[in-house]
Formats: C-alpha cells, sequence, structure tokens
C-alpha cells in the first residue's frame, strides 16, 4: 500500500503539511495525491472511532449471515446492494463458508435487531436463511483498544 494511504488510515486528522515532512514531500503534492484517490474513490471517506458504549447505553450490534440465492448475471451483488441501501446496516461483505454475506447492523435494543431480520432481510426473495450473532463487548477495533484495562475489586489484600 502507498505510504501515504498507511499514514492517513492510521490517523486522517494528520494535516497534509505533516504528511508532507513524514514523506519528504511537498503539500501541495499531497493536497494533489489526496484529492486524486478520492476522484478515483480509493479513498471513500473519514471516519472517527468511537467507544459508543460511553456516549449511548442503548446500543446493540449484531453480525448477521445471510444465506442467499444468488441472482443469475447478478450474482451476489444485487442482494448485497438491496441489503446495504437499509439505515440500520453498518457494514455488508461477501464471504466464504455456510454463509454468503455478512450484515453488519446497529440498533437500540435486541428486539429492534430481531425485528429488522424478521420484517426485513428474512423476508427478501434471494434470502435463504440468517443466523443473527449479538455482539457482547468490543476490545478492539479498526486497530485501536476499546476495552480499558478495569480493575478487579474482588481481590483481596492479607497483611
Amino acid at each position: 500500500m502507498d505510504k501515504l494511504l498507511s499514514l492517513l488510515e492510521e490517523n486522517a486528522r494528520l494535516t497534509n503539511a505533516q504528511l508532507a515532512v513524514m514523506l519528504e514531500t511537498t503539500e501541495d503534492e499531497i493536497t494533489a495525491r489526496i484529492e486524486q484517490y478520492e476522484q478515483e474513490g480509493i479513498i471513500k471517506g473519514y471516519t472517527t472511532v468511537l467507544d459508543k458504549e460511553k456516549i449511548d447505553k442503548d446500543y446493540v450490534v449484531a453480525i448477521i449471515e445471510l444465506k442467499v440465492t444468488p441472482k443469475r448475471d447478478f450474482g451476489f451483488e444485487e442482494i448485497a446492494k438491496r441489503v446495504a441501501e437499509y439505515s440500520e446496516v453498518e457494514s455488508v461483505y461477501l464471504m466464504s463458508g455456510g454463509y454468503d454475506l455478512a450484515v453488519f447492523v446497529n440498533g437500540k435494543t435486541f428486539k429492534d435487531i430481531a425485528l429488522f431480520v424478521s420484517k426485513r432481510l428474512a423476508v427478501l426473495d434471494s434470502v435463504i436463511s440468517t443466523a443473527t450473532h449479538f455482539l457482547l463487548s468490543r476490545y478492539k477495533e479498526k486497530g485501536f483498544l476499546i476495552k480499558e484495562e478495569e480493575t478487579d475489586e474482588r481481590s483481596v489484600s492479607f497483611l
């Protein structure tokens, strides 16, 4: 991978001036390369990694595995695009194994996600079956540790 892309992926808050110094080039060159990457669709966007549990305790994430029938001449593309259009869906991936698509879904409650699966995903004509897995705890996301070291309050001190 291009060193500029690696640096941006690691920390998108670096300024073009900082990137230019790190890559021993000019700020104008960095600006032009970033604009080109954006126009070519290589850079899709910029994001922040949040510890959502600290912001909102009513936040549930699920990974839903979908087994689907691919459409003739379209393969899995048509159903994947259709699923990706739902606002609850954060990510959709084609995968190998027992299921075809992995769908990451956000909701306020377990019930919200269960209703989304039963009323919106499972009823799609290409969907053969689903398996829903709820995330119980996040430890690392996009390279960042989420779970901070917690002190075990149960320890007993003997003097």
